[in-house]
């Protein structure tokens, strides 16, 4: 197991130096001159200039690429072109805000994905499994923005329950976190049917059934640990999808996160943040992958790794 590890942390090494590359590419080579891009249609000459030396846009590629990845592996990312401080600094502030709304949003695909996956599977083609899977399908189909609006039309708007935008209180996550957690929910509850029901009609499902053995204990304590492999991975790589798509919610609800931060940046032509911005949520769904390989051996003594 520990060999494992280490080996699948060297293998992590080679994706993240091409996550490197391809966000140090986006900047350099977007049509036209990225230093007039920063800098805006209407920026005298020598202030494109200082751009362009302060990034060291006049050196070849591997040069840059060379100092972009001096700077990355002592931390320094450079310095936003708008509020002119450093990228880590901006990138600290939001990054957990984000986190605080993907982890909300998963706990909420858990808590309600799962349980209608399990019940779902134990009563096939009931009412329940046909209305829980026709929600599913739903969930999985309605874009992020689109069901973020609609809920703050009707929770904030209409109701008056809860607020619409910010970070605050507890209240202020509901809603995002909702919306963000809609299409995962419809993932976890789709793939712990479908595993339960593949383990359901394993040999040792049957004889424990045979003993006598009581539904519920046949359920929770014979299938779902070992259907929980492939919900475990739909888990690990919604969570890295849901860092990533966090963008569109808290565009929608003015969360201050990483999502809504690149937006900014994008509009303001703040590309230092624009790229450390997507190579930190690249790295996060790299980790998290990782982390999820790791969980494996630990819901099935069967797998063994050598």
């Amino acid at each position: 197991m520990v060999w494992y590890f280490f080996r699948r942390l060297f293998l992590v090494i080679p994706t993240l130096v091409g996550v490197s590359i391809a966000v140090f590419a986006m900047v350099r080579l977007i049509p036209g001159d990225p230093a007039l891009a920063m800098a805006g249609p209407h920026a005298t000459p020598d202030y494109v200039q200082q751009i362009r030396l302060r990034l060291s846009l006049d050196e070849p590629l591997h040069v840059q690429y060379d100092r972009f990845m001096s700077g990355l592996l002592q931390g320094d990312l450079g310095r936003s072109t708008r509020t002119q401080r450093p990228v880590t600094a901006e990138l600290w502030d939001k990054f957990p805000h984000t986190v605080e709304l993907t982890l909300a949003s998963l706990l909420i695909a858990t808590a309600f994905g799962l349980p209608a996956g399990i019940i779902s599977a134990a009563k096939r083609y009931s009412i329940f499994d046909n209305l829980s899977m026709l929600i599913a399908l739903l969930g999985v189909s309605m874009p992020v923005f689109w069901l973020g609006l609609m809920l703050m039309l009707l929770f904030s708007v209409t109701l008056g329950w809860l607020p619409s935008v910010g970070r605050g209180s507890l209240l202020h996550l509901i809603l995002p976190a909702l919306t963000l957690g809609a299409s995962s929910m419809a993932f976890v509850a789709r793939i712990t049917r479908s595993s339960m029901l593949e383990v359901l009609r394993q040999d040792y499902v049957v004889t424990a059934r045979a003993k006598g053995l009581r539904e519920r204990r046949v359920i929770y304590e014979h299938a779902l640990k070992n259907a929980l492999i492939p919900v475990v991975t739909v888990m690990g790589l919604q969570l890295g999808i849901l860092l990533g798509g966090a963008v569109l919610t808290e565009t929608v609800f003015a969360w201050p996160g990483v999502g809504r931060l690149m937006v900014d940046s994008i509009q303001a032509r703040d590309y230092p943040v624009v790229q450390g911005a997507v190579l930190l949520l690249a790295v996060s769904f790299v980790l998290v992958n990782l982390l999820v390989d790791m969980t494996y051996a630990l819901l099935d003594p069967r797998i063994k790794y050598n």
